[in-house]
């Protein structure tokens, strides 16, 4: 189900947004992450699927795989460490922001203890970010984490809390043990009163954008983002937005049906909540409320929103992983794939013009994750993240 943002803009980004969010906070970001012992202080790459293009019909396709950004797996190293360095440097204007995740200050922020809910991305990064600073860090699970991702949060030290219900509950008791333990909320999503930890999340994931400005051979003329909470097509579309202006890629957002929040805001012009039961195979997509501080970017910025179900995610995921048409295999997770996933399902449709997509379109999609359930991955693809690796490699040479 795909459909038009009637209040999608081609114009200069709008100065009331540039305020918030620009490239230069952006440079700044990328600068204070790339000394952290856990990120790849180099460009994740974007691979070329010229097979891949002309079997769904478009001009060209490239896939920035962010499973490289990290030893986490997931484009969320970009988003909660750069909060995290952010809101310790707020209450601690002395320090060296380059320093913070490098461990230095730890005897320091002992006492600094943060929080957060999660699908398990997000959590993993903060917790992992959290340990390397030395603070110390609960995250919130609901029922439908998977016990494999839960171990890989614990992995870095925090304490693990669960509570009954979904993401958009998990939430709610992350702000609620906050205010009664005295600790800080690092979320993606914004709500009333909290918005500017969730814009720095967002800063963190515009250095996707960054990097890929300089990587495509040519601009793109299509970006297909993941859903969510609409935190990763904020940060993306607003760095195209303000380098571009009116002539700025055509933006779209890719959701499972079930946690259509973001397509819901769309026809209402508001934020929204989704109208389904949430609960996704694509478990990082699995949002059931709209981020206002995100749909204040969005809302101009993005043409056009789409659902997807979870078998063409599945089907997406095999098929990256198989290197099919020929091209570069791909270790991309359940919701890395949703860019995919979405051209397959227009494609086969016959809808993909409904997007101005055409033989001549150069469309960029984004792996957001790699198989940070390792399990489920290799229970859907039928082989081992070695192999791919080993086979991604070989084809790389």
């Amino acid at each position: 189900m795909l459909t038009a943002n009637r209040n999608a803009q081609r114009a200069d980004y709008p100065p009331r947004l540039k305020a918030m969010l620009n490239m230069q906070m952006v440079q700044q970001c990328w600068q204070q992450l790339k000394s952290w012992p856990l990120i790849n202080p180099l460009q994740t790459p974007i691979w070329d699927m010229p097979n891949t293009a002309t079997a769904l019909g478009v001009g060209a396709l490239w896939i920035k795989d962010e499973s490289k950004r990290s030893s986490l797996d997931s484009f969320k190293a970009l988003g909660a460490p750069n909060a995290l360095v952010n809101l310790i440097k707020k209450h601690h204007p002395e320090l060296h922001s380059e320093r913070i995740l490098q461990g230095e200050y730890c005897d320091l922020l002992a006492s600094f203890s943060v929080i957060t809910a999660t699908d398990g991305n997000h959590g993993r990064a903060l917790a992992a970010a959290a340990q390397s600073a030395g603070c110390p860090c609960t995250i919130v699970l609901h029922a439908h984490v998977s016990q494999e991702r839960e171990d890989a949060i614990a992995k870095y030290g925090a304490n693990i809390v669960r509570v009954s219900g979904n993401y958009d509950d998990s939430v709610r008791e992350a702000k609620q043990l906050a205010n009664m333990n005295g600790w800080t909320v690092v979320s993606d999503t914004s709500y009333d009163g909290y918005q500017t930890i969730p814009l720095d999340v967002m800063q963190g994931y515009a250095v996707i954008a960054m990097e890929a400005m300089v990587q495509c051979p040519a601009p793109p003329t299509h970006v297909i983002l993941q859903g969510g909470v609409g935190a990763l097509a904020a940060g993306v579309a607003s760095y195209y937005w303000e380098h571009h202006g009116a002539h700025r890629p055509t933006m779209i957002v890719a959701e499972p049906t079930q946690a259509d929040c973001l397509f819901q805001s769309a026809i209402a012009g508001q934020p929204m909540a989704a109208t389904g039961s949430v609960d996704s195979f694509m478990a990082g997509l699995a949002c059931g409320e709209t981020s206002p501080i995100a749909w204040a970017f969005m809302a101009e910025s993005i043409d056009y929103f789409a659902l997807i179900e979870d078998s063409d995610a599945e089907q997406a995921v095999r098929q990256l992983a198989q290197g099919s048409h020929g091209d570069m295999p791909i270790v991309a997770g359940e919701s890395g794939v949703a860019g995919l996933a979405l051209l397959n399902r227009c494609a086969m449709l016959g809808n993909l013009g409904d997007m101005g997509i055409d033989d001549q379109s150069r469309v960029l999609i984004i792996n957001t994750e790699g198989a940070t359930a390792k399990g489920i991955f290799e229970g859907v693809t039928g082989t081992t993240v070695a192999e791919i690796l080993h086979n991604q490699a070989q084809g790389a040479l």
